[in-house]
Order: structure tokens, then sequence, then C-alpha cells
């Protein structure tokens, strides 16, 4: 076991660190991990320029990193689901187990859930972390730490898509080439989309998603009609989508997407881009559209998991740069001036 604990903290606005920390002993129902991959997500860089998401405020130093994976090298003593030397994907929320929504199996609504990098909690961007054992997933032989790290946006592709009911034969639009619109649309071709669009104004975005299976791509500006956009998706697919996924958060694509989507349809907003959006909700009513919320994933790791270990999912290609620990810093600025138009930066932390 290395000596030291190289630690990525964020202290406040713009100002992130590496920091020696001492390498920390498991509870009896942790394991310890030494790090592997560790994805860099869009919320880690609102954390980097805004020092907060919405109600989550940067107000201590906190450890950077949710979208992780490792090589458990010590167990605490009451551990038995694994063993010194597995491969671990680590989920990165754990909840308090007892609450009505942990009962109930949707653990993801918990409101005690400790999640990692979201404050007052840490992350797990150092060479050693301590985690729930139960929340950790051993992979198997033929996946790697990369994708094991890719499991958690993966994830909440695989939880939208359930909300959004996809299945054999559906006609589905993805709002949105970012990470999570690339991952919902592996997922949904692979859950059995027939006919996938994807909405995105950067073009270089829309041609991995055509990589992931998007059936179409359809590239649009913020200035576009609403009303000739959705005409344009209809006409492309030869029909109104019964499935939209927003995976923006923004006004104009929620709105696109309710436009677009056909009556009776289903409409499942995913992004978090804007706090607040003007909708035409009596619309939507008189035509029955249903509207779902997404809230990260619940039960949606070991789906996740089986969907990559099947091979027929490939997760490995949404990554795009890649940096050790000692040049974390210099991974984020990649984030957040999009040098390279990265997609997704795996940091290697072994």
């Amino acid at each position: 076991m290395a000596a030291d604990n190289l630690t990525a903290i964020l202290y406040k606005i713009n100002d992130i660190r590496l920091e020696n920390r001492p390498i920390p002993e498991p509870k009896d129902d942790e394991v310890l991990i030494k790090m592997g991959s560790v994805g860099i997500c869009g919320s880690d860089v609102h954390y980097l320029q805004n020092g907060r998401i919405a109600d989550f405020i940067v107000k201590e130093p906190m450890i950077m990193g949710h979208e992780a994976s490792g090589t458990v090298v010590k167990l605490g003593s009451k551990v038995k689901n694994l063993k010194v030397g597995d491969r671990v994907a680590i989920e990165p929320g754990v909840p308090c187990r007892l609450c009505s929504f942990c009962k109930e199996g949707r653990y993801n609504l918990c409101p005690d859930v400790v999640f990692c990098a979201t404050p007052p909690d840490h992350g797990n961007l150092s060479r050693y972390y301590t985690h729930a054992a139960d929340f950790c997933f051993k992979l198997p032989d033929h996946v790697s730490l990369d994708e094991g790290a890719l499991l958690e946006p993966l994830s909440v592709g695989v939880h939208a898509c359930s909300r959004a009911g996809v299945t054999l034969g559906s006609t589905v639009l993805v709002l949105g080439a970012g990470p999570i619109g690339l991952v919902t649309t592996l997922v949904a071709k692979y859950m059995g989309a027939k006919s996938l669009i994807c909405l995105d104004i950067i073009e270089s975005r829309l041609q991995i998603a055509k990589n992931c299976g998007a059936d179409y791509t359809l590239q649009i500006t913020p200035k576009d009609d609403i009303n000739v956009v959705s005409k344009k998706i209809e006409e492309t697919l030869g029909e109104k989508p019964g499935i939209t996924i927003d995976c923006t958060g923004y006004e104009n694509t929620v709105n696109i997407g309710l436009k677009a989507t056909k009556n009776g349809g289903t409409f499942v907003l995913v992004g978090m881009g804007q706090d607040e959006v003007k909708i035409p909700l009596v619309n939507a009513c008189a035509r029955e559209i249903d509207i779902r919320g997404v809230f990260r994933y619940c039960n949606d790791y070991p789906r996740a998991l089986a969907i990559v270990a099947s091979g027929k999912v490939d997760v490995k290609q949404l990554i795009t740069h890649r940096f050790s620990l000692e040049k974390t810093i210099e991974a984020f600025e990649t984030a957040q001036k999009g040098i390279g138009n990265p997609v997704k930066i795996i940091i290697e932390c072994n």
C-alpha cells in the first residue's frame, strides 16, 4: 500500500488543490478502496465554477469526485460480500436505509443520503477511499475500471429509460448529446427502441450520438422556432415520438420536447439546466402527456453493470481525455474550458 493519499479538494470557486490526507480506516460495514478511475461530471465542474448547485453550497473544503471504481484493499469486520483484491464500481450515494423512501425501494429520494462530492459530503477523488460495502459492485474480469467508473452516468440513463418505459418498438427523442444524453441513447437502443433521434447544438456531439446508436440526429440553434423543430422531428421519424427524454433542463429544449411528443406520450426530464422553466402545462395536460422527473438512479447499478458486461453497450467510446491524479487541476481546466471537445474525462488514481 502506498504511503500517500493524494486527494483533490475544492476550497472555493476556482480553487481546487491537491493535498496528502491520511489513509482512512474502514468502518465495520465498509471497505477501503485503492482508487482506480474517477470521471469528471458536469456537477463537479459546476461546483468548481459556482460553488453551489441549487441549495447544495460548498461551505467547507470538499473532496471532489463521484464517478468511480477501484480495488478493495481492506475489509471492515462485518463485510461478507467482498474480498481483498476485488475490483468494484462505487455507487456514490449511500442512503439511511431506514426511512420510508428507503423501505419502499426509492432510496434515491432519501433525505439523509450521503452522496459523494455533494456538500457537505466528501467525494472519492483520492488515492484511497472508504465506502459502504453494500454499495460497491464487483466487476467481472472482462469489465475494466474505466467501465466501472462510467456505470455512474450509465445508471442515470438506465433510470431515465426505465422511468420513460422504453421497450421494444419505442420511438424516442433524446434532447441533448452531452454525456447523459449519450448514455441515455445507448440504453434506449439496448432496451429496444426501434427509432431514436437525438438533438443538440454541437455537431461533434451528434456524431458521437450516431456511434451510440441514434438512428437520426438533428442540429439546432437556441434561436430556432419550436414549431419548426417539432415538425422536423416528426418528418425525420415519420411520426411523433412516443417518448421524449430531455437531458438538458433548459426551457427551449423542454418546450421542443413537449411540443414534439405525441398525444398520450411520455416526457421525462433528466437535465437540471435551469431552476425554473416556463412550459405550456395546460396544453400538455389536454394532450395527456405524462411528465416524469428523474433524480439520479435507484437499484440501477446492477442493471447498468449487466448491460456493460454483456458487451452490447460500449461506454468506453465516451472517454475523450485521461489524466493522472497528479494532473487533476489540468483535467478540470480541460473540462471547464472545453479544451479538445471533451465528453468524458477520466482521472487515473493508480
